[in-house]
This record gives structure tokens, sequence and C-alpha cells, in this order.
């Protein structure tokens, strides 16, 4: 089974890589058959021609990227929604890169064609030409949206700010749309190319609408999933306690996350990904929510009977990974509540140590749902109360509570610190790639 779905896995992330390969030859291949001698006869007209291919590859890595993280079911199951979030980092910068490009050998282009300042001719191209200024405005809202995506530039604002900023990417790749196909001489009297890449556009829009919008809500309708009860569990730590039917149909597993939307006031806008802290059931999805940001301080706020709209579930931090009959589960802060689920449903058969590091014994969140769950599994919990110096994280160290840390499987979630730390231990310790699982409190893709 577990050879099946590696199988099944890597051909359909083959599949992905070869229709992508094909739009990407498609691609290339409009521009050079709608090229012209006139486009090499200068260094000026070689330089805007240059520009048009870096437009193109361009918009097209930006689309790829946008249904990369479309949420298709049978893409996430056959590729791994993993997978497909990394796929989509790495293209995003590429894509801005080449449109960057773009922007600046046209304006040379033209300015030296025309016989003015750099500065001069911009101003003159995207206030006077068709459709030039929303094809500008497009590209501030990506180069705002790159920007935001480096990891320092992420660290320095709320998942609000982040979200909010990748959501104009959408309007960015749409307002760009009209400047190409009006103004591009790749379609200009070439009635083919414009087909195709509207088709492109209009194929990447009915992906998005569909599921990331209508689906969604059609299932959480048919579910009916509602707040049942906030509990508090610690010093600005929330549990939601959701209640719908038939959830089993869903087939979520602990340490999986959804994408979740309160229909509350001020909050039914907005998307977040919470793990779910507790494995479902038929009747009850549950996750724990630390007071970090504008949204998840307002959870304590949240009313009873609010109704909830998902997406997922998502991610493969989940116990059917696990492969040796020992496992180790190490939890920092609010990172406890996805292993806590993990307990759960890891094989009763396997031996379970639990390493719980938080700063104060406050923070030990859900403290008496792990004793209990170690007691009926037969499992350790090491509650390590203190800083990153006292509690290093390192091989020496973890092999003081988990002997067998070796020969393991490993589960991390919490801070990235943390799992960084906790991934070099197993390096040291030579634990092999495929038995490393994590889950850092990163910002996922829109």
């Amino acid at each position: 089974m577990v050879v099946s779905k590696k199988v099944g896995r890597r051909l359909g992330a083959d599949w992905a890589a070869i229709v992508l390969g094909l739009g990407l030859g498609l691609t290339a291949a409009i521009y050079l058959e709608s090229t012209t001698r006139s486009d090499w006869s200068s260094v000026y007209a070689i330089i805007s021609a240059l520009s048009r291919i870096c437009a193109l590859l361009g918009s097209y890595l930006a689309l790829v990227g946008l249904v990369l993280v479309s949420r298709i079911s049978w893409v996430e199951k056959s590729v791994g929604h993993d997978r497909l979030v990394i796929w989509h980092r790495k293209l995003g910068p590429y894509s801005l890169y080449l449109i960057t490009f773009h922007v600046l050998l046209v304006t040379i282009g033209y300015a030296g064609t025309d016989r003015k300042m750099l500065g001069v001719e911009l101003y003159k191209v995207v206030v006077g030409y068709p459709w030039m200024l929303p094809g500008f405005v497009a590209f501030i809202f990506l180069t705002a949206a790159g920007v935001t995506s480096y990891k320092k530039a992420r660290a320095k604002m709320s998942y609000e700010t982040w979200w909010t900023i990748h959501l104009y990417t959408y309007l960015g790749i749409a307002l760009s749309f009209m400047h190409q196909v009006l103004t591009g001489p790749m379609f200009i009297g070439h009635p083919l190319n414009k087909a195709y890449w509207t088709g492109l556009y209009i194929g990447a829009g009915l992906i998005v609408l569909l599921w990331r919008i209508i689906i969604p809500f059609a299932r959480s309708l048919r579910h009916n999933l509602k707040i049942e009860d906030i509990v508090l569990e610690g010093p600005g730590v929330f549990s939601i306690v959701m209640r719908g039917r038939k959830l089993n149909q869903l087939g979520a597993q602990g340490g999986q996350f959804f994408n979740w939307r309160f229909l509350q006031r001020g909050n039914w806008w907005m998307s977040h990904p919470y793990s779910l802290s507790a494995a479902p059931t038929d009747d009850y999805m549950r996750v724990t929510v630390k007071e970090l940001g504008d949204h998840s301080s307002q959870v304590k706020r949240f009313k009873p009977g609010t109704r909830v709209v998902f997406e997922g579930p998502y991610g493969t931090f989940v116990a059917a990974k696990s492969q040796r009959p020992h496992v180790v589960l190490i939890g920092g802060g609010v990172g406890i509540t996805p292993l806590r689920a993990l307990m759960e449903e890891i094989d009763p058969e396997k031996n379970i140590d639990v390493l719980f590091r938080a700063s104060t014994e406050e923070d030990l969140v859900l403290r008496k749902e792990l004793d209990q769950l170690a007691d009926a599994t037969g499992s350790r919990v090491h509650y390590l109360v203190g800083n990153r110096k006292q509690h290093p994280m390192n091989a020496d160290y973890i092999s003081q509570f988990v002997p067998r840390f070796k020969d393991s499987d490993v589960y991390v979630c919490g801070p990235t610190p943390l799992v960084d730390a906790v991934r070099e231990a197993c390096l040291e310790a030579g634990i092999p790639k495929n038995r490393f699982h994590d889950e850092a409190f990163e910002f996922h893709a829109v």
C-alpha cells in the first residue's frame, strides 16, 4: 500500500510537470511564431523583443503559481499539498524577475528609439498607451506580493497583513490581461495566439472560482459546520469546538489543517490555516489557537452558532507516515496541538515519546489531555519548561529522554527555530529525511 501511494504521487507529479512543460513550450512558440525581421533590426528593437518574451514567460509562471495553490483535490492527493506549496514558492520569484525585466527592457527599448530619458519614457508609456496604466498597477501588486514573501519580510508582519497583500496577486494577474492581448505584438493579428492566451486566463480563473470559492462553500453548507463552544486552554490560548454532520466523509486525520473562515462580523472575509488539535469524529472537529495576530485575538469573542466555511483537509503531517515501531513527537508552545491529535491516531502497538517544550508552566496547554492520552496509550510525555539554552534540542539532549531517538520516526511542530533545531538533531543522529516530519508555524499560500 505504501509503495502504491508513493508510485501514485510520483506519477501525479510527472503528469503535472508534463502539462506545465507543454504549456511553457506553447507560450514560447507563440512568441517565436509572431517574431518578425524588424524585431532584430536594431539594438533597441532587440531589447524590446526580449522584453516581450520576459512578459510572456513571467505571466505564464504567475498563472501556474496561482493554479498550484488553487486546492484542486485530485492534484492535492496525487502530488501533495506540501510539494505544491514548494513549487509555488519556487516559481514565484522567477515570475517576478521576468516581469521586472520586461518593465525595464521595454522602457529602455522605447526610450532608446524615442531618444528620451528613461523616467520620461516610462511616464509616457504608462499614461499614454492603451491599458498600460492597469498593467503597471498589476506590476506594483505582484511586486508587493513578491517582496512580502521573503522570510525576513514575513517575520515582520502579521498573517492578516501578508494574506491581504497576497490577495492583490489575483487582481494583479487580472489587470495585466487586457494590456497583453490588446497591445502585445504576439496577439495583434494572431487570433490563435490570442485564443490560447485567453483560454489560459479563463481556465485559471474558473479553477480558482470553482475550487477556492464554490466547492468550499458547497461542502460547508452540506456539512453544516458551526461553532459549538470556545474553551480557554491557557494564557491567550483558546480551543474552537465545531459541530457538523457526516464529518467523517471529509477523510480528515489528526495533524492535518484546514483553512477556516468564521462567518462573524469582521472575520468572514479572511481565511486562516489552523491544524486540528483533536482527532476528528463524525460530529466534531477542534482547533486550538493562540492570540498572535489580529484575527486570532478575536477568537475569544466568537459566538456559539457561528457558521464556519472551510477548505481542506490539507497536509501530510499524519500518523500514517510513521514507519518505525517508535515515534517521537516534539512540540513547542501551541505547536503541541496537532501532536496531541496525532497521539490518538498512531498505531497503539507503537511506542510514543512526547517532548513538550514551553517557556512557563502556564504555557503547557492541553496538559491534562496529554496525560490522559499517555495513560491510555502507554506513551511517555516529557515536559521541558524553560528557554532554549536550558533545552537545546540537539541530538544528545533529546537522547537523554529518548534513548531510541536515532531509530525513531520524528514529528515536530512549533516555531521555526525549534523545527530547525530538531531537523539538525535528526541529521546528527543519522535519521533519514523520510522519517522526519515537520509542521512549522509559517504562512500558507493564499
